[in-house]
């Protein structure tokens, strides 16, 4: 099975790849003009898996209690 499917291919074979993430346990990426929109992972009723999948994920900031992104605000400048 192929770890990502765009919308038009997983319409028809939806319930074939159902069964395969439900099967392998493997994730699938369904892409919609060659970007990726949606993500279907299996069901886990242990919450240490699902929060092995936001390991890593949170940005350290150096000073936490500045705003982040002034030079981002139009109004600012």
């Amino acid at each position: 099975m192929n770890s990502t499917v765009s919308k038009s291919q997983f319409k028809p074979k939806a319930l074939e790849l159902f069964r395969e993430i439900e099967k392998t346990g493997k994730t699938l990426i369904i892409t919609d003009r060659g970007k990726p929109v949606l993500k279907i992972t299996p069901y886990s009723e242990d919450p240490k898996e699902s929060l092995r999948l936001l390991r890593n994920s949170v940005v350290k900031y150096e000073n936490p209690l500045e705003p982040v992104g002034l030079e981002d605000w139009e109004s600012l400048k």
